[in-house]
């Protein structure tokens, strides 16, 4: 019996404001790009650093937490599944875009203020709004409105370089 794997895992910055949207149907769908970096140290001992950008789709509520909450430069976690998608541009040309189709969502800000780019804690802040400096909660595409998962607490990195010793789980 033949089995396989198609899970992804990011943390990084958002790249730009989430772009929320409704199908047809009336689905809700989020946009989002992020970034994650890797850094090394080349021959010569030299820090190199080199960004990765990632193209993210919520579904659902997942999809509206998003949304909601996100803002571009914040620091957040997804855990999904890779899905490239092919279409036919109007040039003719065959176009492919790899995704990773997001299943759960942590919000690893902790802002002490309502600061640009945070999670909460400004005026905008509407009810449910993460609270500032509390862990946040895992956010999942198939909540049902039950308690969120609560990751364990992760030391911030000054250098924003991410260390194993840094993911939260």
């Amino acid at each position: 019996m033949a089995s396989s794997l198609n899970k992804a895992m990011i943390i990084g910055n958002l790249t730009r404001d989430p772009e929320m949207r409704q199908t047809a149907n009336g689905q809700a769908v989020c946009n989002i790009g992020v970034a994650s970096n890797r850094t090394w140290k080349n021959q010569q001992g030299e820090r190199q650093d080199q960004a990765e950008y990632h193209n993210i789709v919520a579904w659902g509520r997942l999809a509206e937490i998003c949304g909601q909450y996100l803002k571009k430069g914040g620091k957040v976690f997804f855990e999904g599944r890779l899905q490239t998608r092919d279409w036919e541009g109007q040039d003719g040309v065959r176009r492919y875009r790899t995704e990773i189709v997001a299943e759960n969502m942590v919000m690893l800000d902790r802002r002490s203020g309502g600061g640009s780019g945070g999670y909460g804690g400004g005026s905008d802040a509407g009810p449910g709004a993460p609270n500032v400096g509390a862990p946040a909660p895992m956010m999942s595409s198939n909540s049902t409105g039950a308690a969120p998962q609560m990751p364990s607490e992760a030391p911030v990195n000054p250098d924003n370089e991410i260390k194993i010793e840094d993911i939260p789980f």
